[in-house]
């Protein structure tokens, strides 16, 4: 359970200052979804930068230049490949010829090591699963509705990627993890989170809510482009592998029997925990985080990562005691 985040600012209205007291509350505010590592990734000029580290966003001082209007970030909650090497946080940085692009990813991918072998793709220091995108991205040559149409139909697992080409282009592949992204047309801007409820707080606090704004709406199975001139293009990929994949929990394991994939979210959660009983994680604790209110996406992923479990529980216990 990751973090996408960012401000758009196309008609370069918004000040440094105020482009830097927004990403601090936004990115704050997406810490509900991971705390293990914060980065974020700008233009300036035609140098890509990107500042990440192995700490929560509230512990960030981030570096921000007059000319970096596009800054996607990202807030992550480690599953595969410790954060404390911070070449393993997000953004990601990809090379194609003599041009840069950033990557971030929310989800879980479990092809990695297919892609990398069907595509013989170098081998990497990154442990991170999410590295295989930007590399998939490499050897198609470009960064392009086509080639994150490829992308998203090879990888297999829980998505939504970020992608800031040379440009200033940012692209949102949208699979069956959240966004929301909010149009402010008069000044000029865009803001998005991973979730509306996010997005929604941080309007309340910087009291953007009383200005006129619009949901850009993008569904599963989306390619979105805000150019840097605040212009939007859409595209779509074939989302069957989503279907096929994303719920695939019980596909491999031995003889017990394959449930069909269930678009009833409570069926679902149900299903989960049958995986999580034959598999020896405590269903007891998944059902306290239930309670708590954590949806089937923060579950599925947590069962990747049971090591998380604890940590969540005591999260819990200690908001009911507040």
């Amino acid at each position: 359970m990751c973090c996408l985040f960012g401000i758009l600012d196309y008609k370069k209205n918004l000040t440094m200052r105020q482009r830097q007291t927004i990403l601090k509350v936004l990115s704050a505010e997406c810490e509900e979804r991971g705390t293990d590592a914060t980065g974020i990734a700008c233009y300036v000029g035609d140098h890509l930068y990107i500042q990440k580290a192995p700490r929560p966003a509230h512990k960030m001082r981030f570096r921000l230049f007059n000319q970096a209007r596009y800054i996607m970030g990202h807030t992550r909650m480690s599953t595969q490949g410790s954060e404390k090497f911070n070449f393993n946080n997000h953004p990601f940085d990809g090379h194609i010829r003599s041009n840069s692009f950033a990557l971030a990813h929310n989800g879980v991918l479990h092809n990695e090591n297919e892609l990398r072998a069907k595509y013989n793709l170098p081998p990497a220091k990154i442990e991170t699963d999410s590295y295989v995108a930007v590399q998939l991205l490499e050897h198609y040559g470009e960064v392009s509705f086509n080639s994150l149409k490829q992308m998203a139909e090879a990888v297999q697992g829980t998505f939504t990627f970020t992608v800031l080409d040379h440009q200033s282009n940012i692209y949102f592949v949208r699979g069956n993890n959240p966004m929301c992204i909010m149009h402010f047309p008069k000044p000029g801007f865009y803001l998005y989170a991973s979730t509306k409820e996010i997005l929604m707080r941080v309007l309340g606090i910087l009291k953007f809510d009383k200005l006129s704004f619009d949901e850009i709406q993008i569904q599963q199975g989306d390619i979105l482009r805000i150019a840097a001139d605040g212009s939007i293009s859409c595209d779509r990929f074939n989302d069957a592998n989503i279907s096929n994949y994303s719920r695939f929990l019980f596909d491999d394991f031995g003889d017990y029997p394959p449930i069909p994939y269930s678009s009833n979210d409570d069926e679902y959660i149900n299903q989960l925990l049958e995986y999580a009983d034959y598999n020896g994680i405590d269903r007891a604790s998944l059902e306290k985080l239930i309670g708590a209110g954590f949806d089937w996406m923060s579950i599925e992923e947590i069962i990747y990562a049971p090591d998380v479990i604890q940590e969540y529980l005591d999260m819990v216990l200690c908001d009911s005691e507040i």
